[in-house]
């Protein structure tokens, strides 16, 4: 048995922060030294590097992580890719004597790795799956189960054109994933890889949170975020990809196209990424055995040596149950 601890939490709440306070401070606290392996469905992709937040080179030089810059924006990267490295990284990690730490938002990576099979409990985004119904409505069903069978024809064989709400969904959960629908189905039930993971989960009040939501996304609107989703454009990364229907990518591709000015897609990010951090509020509210911490009532002295501790406890196995 393999004992682990994920750092968990909303998008903005401050993961990757602490993660690297953790790290840097661990050998002070008592802790091995930590290497981080992220959890973020975005992350895995180059080029994409401002609109996902994705921590520095600098930073990753000092701090090894893994699972970050692994593929490109036009690859398939797959929920069973995932699992595969972030089991590859464990492994690794801890035959050097070190601790593997993991730091994310992607709820169904986490899923797919500790808990349910990887054909339950799927991802939903009701936006997503309008969105998709609202395609088909405009330019036809056929031309939305057309797409289905781009990504997933095998999906799109079982499904008949007219069946909208059963495309949208197969659609909705290419989007949300990256890995078509029947690779998640024919891969059964996950294996067991033995770990006993323990969740530091991280909030703040919600108010705090939408605040922070908007100032990250403005400083990134007017740090490069608009000229790297130009980029990713003309080099043929577009919107028939996953990435780029992320928070924001998908924004700025309409800006770039004339559909919307800056400050609209701005505008539009924000509202989509604070719907975003309310679903991953309640996903992760699910995940146990979990310790919430509230950031805004901790100093980060309090928070780094609460966690470390709790880190250090559940190392050991002499942590108390926790819900």
């Amino acid at each position: 048995m393999s004992r682990v601890v994920a750092l968990i939490g909303p998008t903005a709440v401050g993961k990757t922060a602490l993660s690297l306070d953790i790290a840097e401070k661990s050998s002070a606290r008592g802790l091995p030294p930590v290497e981080i392996v992220s959890v973020d469905s975005r992350q895995v992709y180059r080029y994409m590097d401002v609109g996902t937040d994705k921590v520095s080179l600098t930073s990753r030089r000092e701090i090894p992580h893994h699972l970050i810059d692994i593929a490109d924006p036009d690859e398939p990267f797959s929920v069973s890719a995932f699992v595969e490295g972030a089991v590859d990284a464990v492994r690794r990690i801890t035959a050097r004597g070190r601790v593997p730490l993991f730091v994310g938002g992607t709820p169904f990576y986490y899923n797919a790795l500790f808990h349910a099979s990887m054909n339950t409990s799927l991802p939903h985004d009701p936006e997503v799956r309008r969105r998709y119904e609202e395609r088909a409505a405009q330019e036809g069903a056929v031309a939305l189960h057309a797409q289905l069978g781009s990504v997933d024809p095998v999906t799109a064989e079982r499904l008949h054109p007219n069946d909208i709400r059963r495309v949208s969904r197969a659609l909705e959960i290419w989007e949300l994933t990256g890995t078509p629908p029947s690779q998640l189905y024919a891969e059964g039930e996950k294996l067991d890889f033995g770990f006993d993971v323990l969740y530091i989960a991280l909030t703040r009040p919600r108010a705090e949170l939408f605040a922070r939501i908007a100032d990250r996304l403005s400083e990134e609107f007017s740090s490069g975020f608009p000229e790297e989703v130009t980029w990713l454009l003309e080099h043929g990364f577009d919107e028939r990809f996953p990435p780029m229907q992320g928070l924001g990518y998908r924004e700025l591709a309409a800006w770039r196209r004339g559909k919307m000015s800056l400050d609209e897609a701005l505008e539009g990010a924000v509202a989509r990424t604070r719907a975003f951090c309310r679903r991953q509020m309640t996903w992760f509210s699910k995940f146990g055995p979990a310790l919430w911490y509230d950031i805004s009532e901790l100093s980060a002295s309090q928070l780094v040596d609460g966690v470390v501790e709790a880190v250090l406890s559940h190392l050991d196995g002499t942590e108390e149950a926790v819900s």
